[in-house]
Parts: structure tokens; sequence; C-alpha cells
């Protein structure tokens, strides 16, 4: 066969003019300088703030400095391989996290890196660990408890589901503990749960995963960790990371939870970028965004309206204070940004009185709007008892003799003090919380000793589940105490008292 050689040449023309040529370009830069995680790189004239570069070694670092003449780079991880003279490369990315199922039961880091010897996180789905909090009109109002299991906080400072509650106190007052308890407490309540360890000893934190597992929550529970011996650019992305793990539920229209402990190390580990950045200094030499870190984070708590879901988010954020001072810098921003605050004292600590929460500086913005009928019902005065108590206990010590109203005030708030003590991992139910606070507010327990609250109320949940469980099947039915229940509770509290020997 011949060969045209006409249409060899049209073939060949044709080739050359439809040839595109797209180079593949890469924008790099050089490492000038390194050193305490930060490094200073020459050459990436079009990198963005927040974005992902990777540097030579394969180790990837996050801009958060843009200067006329080079860029402040942080380093995820390990830094001492990165070198003056080093390559670094955009990546045109930010840091994403992966989200899903996949994650529930898992002990992660703040990329998503399984910590927990499993296998690696096969999750199809990823989040930008930051993101903007969805605006006012795709909210609705916080209404749904969330039941902690912990009688104080149910009947005076109730959490609603989308609310963001701070849990303050020095350090050792049981401020995990509240937050354990709560994860622990959603065990069949369709909550999935999100514990942010951020700058932690790692024995704590294996402490705290191993209860988790004890009581079976880690099967509704994923743990975020970046330990003490993490770099601080992994304490200062763990809790965003946390947040964009219950976000992808809360957007599924699922609940959640997530716990943030805690901002005071977290502030810290910003504090020590900042400076390393060379940032101005402000107060307590915090940049001058530390607010802005914080309430962009907490934010992104909310109550979704029914047409993204009706999920929610529920952030219960831990600060540590120094000498009981909330009016230092970080409490106060914290404080500003929630819906109230869980306040707990060494002093009460130590005088037994455990969860130690002061209920006078204790606040819950939401308020009864988030609580059941029934423990709105029984513990509507119990505040106000125990403000009263507090008062006149103060006017006592100066006083040798007393009207027998006063005395029966003070009887009064001493034996509700010690009803509304509660041993750590013991939640209750919020039935069980009805039927032990009626208890209490209506007097059954005034002429007990002291030592025998604990054991009446004790044998009062145990006899009430053997023999009357259907007082408590009524009111978890109706979530009210309506006046039939009310009535059987009041016989079945005076058969119970006759027992203990009670008038």
């Amino acid at each position: 066969m011949r060969i045209n050689p006409d249409e060899i040449s049209k073939i060949l023309l044709e080739k050359i003019e439809n040839f595109e040529d797209i180079p593949n370009l890469k924008e790099v830069g050089r490492v000038i300088q390194i050193g305490d995680g930060i490094a200073r790189v020459y050459g990436l004239e079009n990198v963005m703030f927040n974005e992902l570069v990777k540097f030579q070694n394969q180790q990837m670092g996050l801009v958060m400095s843009l200067e006329p003449d080079d860029a402040g780079i942080v380093i995820l991880g390990e830094y001492k391989n990165i070198k003056e003279g080093d390559l670094v490369e955009r990546t045109g990315k930010v840091i994403e996290i992966p989200v899903g199922d996949e994650l529930i039961g898992r002990v992660v880091d703040p990329l998503g890196t399984p910590l927990d010897e499993g296998p690696k996180i096969k999750s199809s789905k990823t989040r930008p660990i930051e993101r903007k909090a969805v605006g006012i009109i795709e909210r609705q109002p916080v209404n749904v408890p969330l039941q902690t299991g912990i009688k104080a906080i149910d009947a005076m400072i109730p959490i609603g589901r989308g609310q963001r509650e701070l849990i303050i106190g020095d350090r050792q007052t049981g401020k995990t503990a509240i937050a354990i308890d709560t994860i622990i407490n959603q065990k069949d309540q369709n909550v999935l749960c999100v514990y942010v360890a951020i700058g932690q000893k790692n024995s704590e934190v294996a402490r705290t995963i191993e209860r988790l597992k004890k009581s079976g929550s880690m099967n509704y529970t994923t743990v975020v960790v970046a330990g003490a011996s993490d770099p601080a650019s992994l304490q200062y992305i763990a809790p965003y990371a946390g947040a964009s793990i219950a976000e992808e539920w809360m957007f599924a229209g699922k609940d959640t939870l997530v716990i943030y402990d805690d901002l005071s190390k977290h502030a810290i580990s910003y504090r020590q970028l900042a400076l390393l950045l060379r940032r101005p200094p402000g107060r307590e030499a915090y940049p001058g965004d530390i607010f802005y870190t914080h309430s962009r984070l907490l934010e992104r708590s909310a109550k979704l309206n029914d047409e993204l879901g009706g999920g929610s988010m529920t952030a219960l954020p831990i600060v540590e204070t120094q000498a009981n001072d909330v009016s230092a810098y970080i409490p106060t921003n914290v404080i500003s940004i929630t819906d109230g605050q869980i306040y707990l004292e060494s002093a009460l600590f130590h005088a037994g009185f455990r969860p130690a929460i002061n209920v006078g500086l204790s606040v819950s913005r939401v308020g009864g709007a988030a609580q059941t009928k029934a423990i709105k019902k029984v513990s509507g005065n119990l505040r106000i008892m125990l403000a009263q108590y507090r008062e006149l206990e103060t006017f006592a010590q100066f006083s040798t003799e007393l009207d027998p109203a006063t005395q029966s005030q003070i009887k009064r708030g001493q034996h509700l003090m010690e009803l509304l003590k509660q041993e750590q991992y013991s939640t209750m139910t919020f039935e069980e919380e009805t039927v032990s606070i009626y208890a209490g507010v209506k007097g059954y327990l005034d002429d007990l000793p002291i030592s025998e609250v604990k054991r009446f109320e004790k044998a009062l949940l145990e006899k009430i589940k053997k023999n009357e469980n259907r007082i408590l099947d009524r009111i978890n039915k109706s979530k009210d105490l309506d006046a039939d229940v009310e009535e059987q509770l009041k016989i079945f509290l005076e058969s119970l008292k006759k027992e203990f020997g009670g008038k």
C-alpha cells in the first residue's frame, strides 16, 4: 500500500496545532531559619494563611504568619530533621481530618492518625478542621436536656443539647471527673461523644480511656489526644479537629457532646506559637486574637433547625484557674463566650463535698428551658433553699440562740447538701434524681441524722426499683410528676421512713 506524503504532513500539522504543553509547575520556597518548631521560608510568593505546606522530608507544616519577605510556618510534628536550605512546597490545601462512624471507639491524634494500635482509619469523608460557625437562622433554641447523671447539675445547672457550659475550677477539684461522668451517662441516650485531651500527661489520658472502656462508653466515643509531650502546634489544632469530628454527626442529624480538656493549656500552646512567630504580646503575654481563638471554636456548638436535620453539638470546655481566680484573662474570656459555668471550689472538695460545685457561683443561661417537667417541679426551690442555708449558716456562727424556723432551715440545708453528694462513676437516671431530690426538698430527710442520709437514699432507690418500679416508669414516660404519681411516691416515702424510725 502506497503512503501519500501529503496525508502524513496533514496529520502531523494537526497534531502540532492541537498540542498543549501544560507544565507541572510547583511553587517552592527554601527554609532560611528553623528552630523551636517554627520555620521561616523564603520564596512562597502566593502562599495563603492556614495553608498546608510540605517539607523536603515529607513533614507537614501550617502557615501561620505572612511577612513581606518570608512566611512563618508551624511544623506539625518533629522538626529536628528539617534544616536551612531545605525545599518547601505548597499543597494548596488546608488541614483536614477523617470523619464519620469509622472514628467511633478510636483514639486518634489531631491529624486523624490512630494512636490505639488499631487499623488505619479508612474514612471516605474528610472535613477541614476550621469551619465557620452556622448562623442564627440555621439554629433553633436549646430545649432538649442533656442529662449528666449528676444530681446537683441536672437539678440546678441544667445543660441542654446544643449548649456550651464551662467547667471551671482549680487543679484537682474534679473537673475531668464531671466530664467523664457525663460521657458515661450518655449510654443509651443516642449521643455520640468526642473527648479532646489537650496537653495532658499520657498516664492521665490512658487512665481516662481505660475508664471509658470499662464502662462501655467507648462504643459511642472518640478520643482526640495531643499530649503534654506533643508539639504546641498539635495541641493548638486538637480542639478544632474534635469539633470537626462532632460536626459531621451534627449535620447528619445526630446529637453530639464534645469535651475540651482543657482550654487553659490550649491557650498556653497558642501563646507559645504566637510568641515564636514574633506577634506582639498583650495581657498576660497572650496574643491579641486569643479571644477569637476560643470564640470561633465554641460558636460551632449549636442546635440546628429542622431543615438542617435538627442535630446538635454540646460543648463542655474545661478551664483551670489559679487560686480560685476567675477574673484572670482566659477564664473571663471563656465565661463570656459560654452559656453558663459550673464552678468547682477547692474548699468544698477538701471538705468532702463532691462534686465540689459552688451552687452560688454556678449558672446555666439556658436554665429551665432544658429541664424535664419532673426535675423542674422538684428542684424549683432547691437553689433558694441552699442559698438561704449558706446565709443562715454564716449568721449562726455569731449567734447562740436561734428561733425554731431558722434552725429548721439550717437543718434542711445540711440534709440537702449531704443528699447532693455523689461519688464518681455513679451517675443516676433522671427519674432516680427526681425521686431522690423530692425526698430531700419535701422534708423526708429532716429528722434523720446526717450520717443516715446516704443510706436512706440508697435504700430508697433500691426499694423503689424492686417494689414500685411503676413510679419510675411513669416519670420516665411522661417526663412529669403528676398528682397521681406524686401521691404514690408520698405513700412509698412515708412507709420507708417508718423503717428508718422516722416520724
